[in-house]
Parts: structure tokens; C-alpha cells; sequence
């Protein structure tokens, strides 16, 4: 059932747990195969229930002989998903630079899989938007890996009640408020009913196709300053979609429509990539007086306006700039 079992031996794995079906049976699956692992769980507060799913989770880990790091989060005010999932992966990446996990399993299955498409398809993707999650995904400093990416949740659950193991139902996930559940509950769960084994045979070719289309290129860091060597528009953009993943930035629509038209394009307010023929650039967004003579060097350099302020700042970047379009 598991995929990417082979990236998971005799490597140190963190698994983000939560005590729901998904990861309880991604719990007892990783026992089964004897792969080595510790767990992690973020308390939000919003339900009664939390302090019953993060007692079960350090149970467990006594029970097995883990280690279990827990997280009380402080209350999110607004935007709630997307603050909460940045509070969630600062947790677990902080942890995994602590102890030097190498890798961080999180639990998405088939049905997460299939409503991101859905929902991305609906507001307008390409093949790279639709096929989405990947089972391994390399970070700067681990691997995420999602080993259950393949299976249904159907599946996971039948197999949590033929093995009598416990776990918790969270009601948040029937709250319609959250677009992403009207999804699952609305459209992705009949078709899945019905198409299941269509749809996983579905994102297997989907996935050889963006293999073909798109690759992820490699980045590089100077403090702040990110660049990497431009290839075709769909590469660049997967990797500028990473980059941003990483600082906790999700790419809105309309910020990738930008990119994929204009050379320059801030985005959220904060960072500013330049796309050239040969490099892609991307830096912090500040405005400083600058100097007529660095002025007149970055034109010559060809770097845009709106990026220079941020390289002024930092001879590092200046000195590799120089060397890199020299």
C-alpha cells in the first residue's frame, strides 16, 4: 500500500500526525514494514477534541517507543487554512533542522489528490497545476514524502477497522465553509465512488506527461537572493512555485497568469522575480536610494529597476551578479 518505501529504510522520517484516519493508518502501515519513524502534532485549539487527539498521539508514542513532538498553536484571527498550514510546516521543518530528519511523511491520499485537481481545474490549470501533489518532493533541507498518495481513503479506513486500531474523526472536515470540503463532499467522493480505479490510473499518466513537460530546475541562495538557469516557461514557473512553498508563499492564480506574460512581476507585495533569457532571479521587493554609478552598472548588467534595490544592499549578490552576466 505504502509507495516510496525505498526512500523511507534506514533513513530518520518525522511524520506528521494528527490522530485522524490518514495518518493513524499511515502510523500502523510504517510499523508493519518496520520503517523507522518519529511523529509531531499541532494543537489548534478549536476543538474539544484537539487535547483527546494529541494524548492518543503521545500514547502511541510510548507505546512504540517514539518520539512525539507536540505544538499548542497560537489563535489564527483570519485565513485560517493558509496560516495554519504555515504554522504546521514552520513546526515540523524546525524540528526536522533540530534532530536532522531527512525526511517529513505527511498522510494525502488519493481523494486530497484528486479535489486540489478538481479545484484547480475549476479555476483554471495546466497539466503541472493539475497533477499537483507528488509521492516525493525535494525541499532544501528534506523530503516530503506522501506514501499513501495512491490509496483511498476507503481503503485506509477499511483497513483501520479490520485491524481494530482507534482513531478520531475530525468534525471540521464536513464544515462547508471551507471550499475545499464542498469539493471533496460534492464531487470528488461520488466520483470516486464510481471511478476510482479510472481516476488512480488517471494520475499515473498525468504524472509521466508533467515528467515530460515540466522539471523542477535546480536553485540557488545568496542570503535572500534566489536564482536559477532558465529553461522553458512551465520549468520556471514549477520552480518558482517551489521557492515560493518553502517561504511559505502559495502562487495565487493571478500571479501565475503574470509570470507566464510579463518578465517582471512582484508577488504578494514582498518579493520580485525577473525572468531573463538566460537566468531567473528572485529577491526581496524594497525600495532604497541608490547610487548613480550602481545605478548604471545594474543597466548595464541588464537587471531590472524594482530588483535592485534589495541587491544595493548586499555586495555578496552584487559580486555574483557580476560575475554570472559578465
Amino acid at each position: 500500500m505504502l509507495k516510496a518505501k525505498e526512500h523511507l529504510k534506514n533513513k530518520k522520517n518525522l511524520l506528521a500526525f494528527s490522530a485522524g484516519g490518514d495518518s493513524s493508518a499511515l502510523f500502523f502501515l510504517l510499523l508493519e514494514e518496520k520503517i523507522p519513524f518519529d511523529i509531531a502534532i499541532v494543537d489548534y485549539g478549536l476543538r474539544e477534541q484537539s487535547k483527546k487527539e494529541v494524548l492518543y498521539a503521545q500514547e502511541l508514542a510510548n507505546t512504540y517507543s517514539l518520539k512525539c513532538y507536540t505544538l499548542q498553536a497560537p489563535k489564527i484571527e483570519q485565513n485560517f487554512e493558509a496560516n495554519a498550514r504555515k504554522i504546521r510546516y514552520d513546526f515540523f521543518e524546525e524540528l526536522i533542522g533540530k534532530y536532522s530528519y531527512e525526511n517529513l511523511l505527511t498522510a494525502h491520499h488519493l481523494g486530497d489528490r484528486f479535489e486540489w485537481m478538481l479545484m484547480q481545474f475549476c479555476k483554471g490549470a495546466g497539466c503541472v497545476e493539475l497533477s499537483g501533489m507528488q509521492s516525493i518532493e525535494k525541499r532544501d533541507t528534506y523530503t516530503l514524502i506522501r506514501p499513501l498518495l495512491g490509496v483511498d481513503k476507503s481503503d485506509l479506513l477499511e483497513y483501520l477497522k479490520h485491524h481494530k486500531r482507534h482513531y478520531f474523526e475530525d468534525e471540521s472536515n464536513s464544515d462547508e465553509k471551507y471550499k475545499r470540503n464542498t469539493f471533496r463532499k460534492r464531487h470528488a467522493m461520488p466520483l470516486l465512488l464510481q471511478y476510482k480505479e479510472g481516476i488512480q490510473k488517471s494520475f499515473e499518466y498525468l504524472d509521466e506527461d508533467v515528467n515530460e513537460l515540466a522539471k523542477k530546475l535546480p536553485l540557488f541562495n545568496i542570503k535572500e537572493f534566489a536564482y536559477f538557469r532558465a529553461s522553458n516557461k512551465r520549468s520556471n514557473i514549477l520552480t518558482l512555485d517551489a521557492y515560493f512553498k518553502s517561504l511559505g508563499k502559495l502562487l495565487s492564480a493571478q500571479e501565475r497568469e503574470l509570470l507566464k506574460l510579463e518578465k517582471s512581476v512582484i508577488i504578494g507585495r514582498k518579493y520580485i522575480v525577473q525572468q531573463r533569457e538566460d537566468f531567473v532571479f528572485v529577491a526581496p521587493f524594497i525600495e532604497v536610494t541608490m547610487e548613480k554609478e550602481f545605478k548604471e552598472k545594474m543597466r548595464l548588467l541588464k537587471i531590472e529597476p524594482k530588483l535592485r534595490g534589495y541587491i544595493s544592499q548586499e555586495k555578496e549578490v552584487q559580486e555574483l551578479l557580476s560575475s554570472l552576466l559578465a
